[in-house]
């Protein structure tokens, strides 16, 4: 399972380290003969070296997000949040979802068939590219009624799974978004041992697609 998180300007620290740490752990222990199962990585739209999150920690990038299709293309693309409800216009969730080029990268991602995941209110980037117009979905808190208003159907769960679509909601949800996604990849053990030596307590608060 090849994984990009999609940074840029302002996302919140939490919402793209911690799941990254989580699918790191993962694709090391299920891989093989020492051979890791997938890739995760950092990637944002435009080339640069360094991305600075919202409470300041410059982040390294790999590389720039590859067109849908592409040979690279992730097998799942993930968006964090951050500053949404601050409205910062330089640097935030906000702020990209203003300049739009985020939003229609992950459309574009979603009608080409990728499987998307959001944490915080990188849900309401997503809505701002119309993905989860109609679909179930969660965000921050904070951001729960601009979601609502947005068209899509909010759901009180910690983490929404529409299969080809899953939202978490604020900041710390990310890992167990990335927790649940790695026990259905590579199944439970895996994802116990992941949260085991992060010292972390599993929260199983998912709403599922029927």
């Amino acid at each position: 399972m090849n994984v990009d998180i999609l940074l840029y300007d302002g996302f919140d620290e939490l919402d793209g380290i911690g799941p990254y740490e989580v699918f790191d752990y993962a694709l090391g222990y299920a891989g093989e003969d020492g051979d890791r199962a997938g890739r995760v990585r950092y990637v944002t739209l435009d080339e640069r070296e360094t991305v600075t999150a919202s409470h300041g920690t410059r982040v390294g990038i790999d590389g720039t997000l590859p067109a849908p299709g592409d040979a690279d293309a992730p097998d799942l693309l993930v968006v964090p949040g951050g500053g949404w409800s601050a409205r910062d216009e330089e640097a935030s969730a906000w702020a990209e979802a203003q300049k739009g080029d985020v939003p229609r990268a992950l459309a574009d991602y979603h009608a080409a068939g990728t499987r998307i995941a959001s944490v915080c209110t990188g849900s309401m980037l997503l809505a701002e590219g119309g993905v989860t117009d109609g679909r179930r979905a969660v965000t921050h808190a904070a951001a729960i009624d601009e979601l609502r208003a947005s068209g899509a159907n909010v759901v009180d769960a910690r983490v929404v799974d529409n299969g080809d679509l899953l939202t978490a909601g604020g900041v710390t949800s990310g890992i167990d978004l990335a927790l649940y996604i790695v026990g259905r990849e590579f199944g439970e053990e895996i994802a116990d041992r992941v949260a085991t030596v992060i010292e972390y307590e599993r929260q199983y608060e998912v709403a599922r697609e029927e």
